[in-house]
């Protein structure tokens, strides 16, 4: 079954491959296992002298050839910006390219809509392996230009001449506010901008920032808009085993860690059964009039119970669309459709809500770029019902900070 883990799904049960090792255990006295196995083998432990494990372990590994390796005959560089360092990994990549909805829908944005793409020039923001620009190109763009600061760039350069595709896109590694591009403007700028929660990350500046500096007036955005969505779900069992269980631990009391666990959300997966109330759009981006100033906002929400139940948690998820194209295609994370690697962002409430079908719960939800790093996101959410637990103590709004998987109490 599936568990929550900070944001990461951890599947337990079986082994990886679907069965379970049986190693036979003799409990010896309380608190100590061995196997049998352990009374036969005898262990004697060598050290090397082979040439190269000899020695000051200064000469065992060259750091800097080591880690080449890593990168081929590329040049390896420490990224100093942990952001740009964490996409130089193939890893995360992998990730990202074996979600097949989010890499499906971009494809078929591009090779369902060749009419569009032929004889164009495209930029690729965020171009990662440079499998967005691949799609471009083999739609018919006349040139593509990828453009992305992790070291991953340097696999994209060499999966493109692996593709003989050398005369037809450009991998350029640097910021996209740094760089300077070989053509004035663009016809069609594709990224995949978006983060946790849409907006974690920022990476959306660099889109805007691009948009404003090289699209013709007459260029298309992939994707052109973007919706940000709620609805409130119950989950009371699994806040009870993750946050309760801080209340007593072996006797000893941890009710601070369980004040601070509780306003760090997750990122995960969402059963569509749990969802209990109507959805609401809280906020709604056209891409090609937005501005950067308008991604901190606070705005109202309100759901409706679709039925007698408790809510424990409000969820969110995002959709995107491709709409000024031909052939009009929708991007959505949704409980309601098949999971991305993105899934959702769950934000457990201080208070459980007990209400019936029909009634509303209302709110505000403010997002801003937090202080200490743009890239994360302070956010403050309130919920108003008659039908709290506690109708006696006024609503207390969460103030949560977004990090990474995790959005920490400020």
């Amino acid at each position: 079954y599936q568990r929550r883990v900070h944001g990461i799904i951890k599947m337990q049960g079986p082994g990886r491959r679907g069965y379970k090792k049986n190693y036979p255990v003799k409990y010896v006295k309380k608190g100590t296992v061995t196997t049998e196995e352990s009374k036969t083998v005898n262990i004697a432990v060598k050290p090397s002298d082979e040439e190269g494990f000899t020695g000051d372990p200064q000469n065992w590994i060259d750091d800097k050839e080591f880690r080449k390796m890593f990168a081929g005959t590329m040049d390896y560089k420490e990224s100093d910006d942990p952001y740009f360092g964490s996409y130089s990994h193939f890893g995360i990549h992998e990730g990202m390219l074996k979600d097949d909805v989010r890499t499906r829908t971009y494809m078929n944005a591009c090779m369902q809509n060749k009419d569009q793409f032929k004889d164009k020039i495209v930029l690729d923001i965020g171009c990662g392996t440079g499998i967005l620009s691949i799609f471009a190109s083999r739609a018919g763009a006349k040139h593509v230009y990828g453009v992305d600061n992790a070291q991953i760039a340097d696999f994209a350069r060499a999966i493109v001449k692996d593709n003989n595709l050398e005369d037809k896109i450009t991998i350029i590694k640097g910021k996209m506010e740094d760089i300077t591009l070989p053509v004035d403007k663009v016809d069609i700028i594709i990224s995949e901008w978006m983060g946790h929660f849409l907006l974690y990350e920022s990476m959306l500046d660099s889109v805007l920032f691009a948009r404003d500096k090289y699209l013709k007036a007459d260029g298309i955005l992939m994707p052109d808009r973007a919706r940000l969505i709620m609805a409130g779900i119950e989950d009371s069992q699994y806040k009870h085993e993750k946050y309760d269980f801080w209340d007593n631990v072996y006797d000893v009391k941890m009710q601070c860690i369980k004040r601070v666990a509780i306003s760090e959300p997750l990122v995960d997966v969402v059963e569509k059964q749990q969802i209990a109330t109507t959805a609401f759009t809280f906020l709604d981006l056209d891409l090609y009039t937005v501005k950067v100033k308008d991604l901190d906002f606070a705005n109202k929400y309100e759901i409706k119970m679709t039925r007698n139940d408790t809510v424990d948690a409000l969820v969110c998820w995002f959709d995107v669309f491709f709409s000024k194209v031909q052939n009009p295609l929708k991007l959505s994370t949704s409980p309601y459709t098949r999971s991305t690697h993105w899934r959702q962002a769950v934000f457990y409430l201080n208070h459980p809500i007990y209400a019936k079908e029909g009634e509303a719960i209302q709110g505000s939800i403010a997002v801003k770029k937090a202080v200490t790093d743009f890239r994360d996101l302070d956010i403050k959410v309130s919920y108003h019902c008659l039908s709290l637990i506690h109708i006696s103590e006024p609503t207390r709004p969460l103030y949560i900070s977004y990090a990474v998987f995790c959005l920490k109490k400020k």
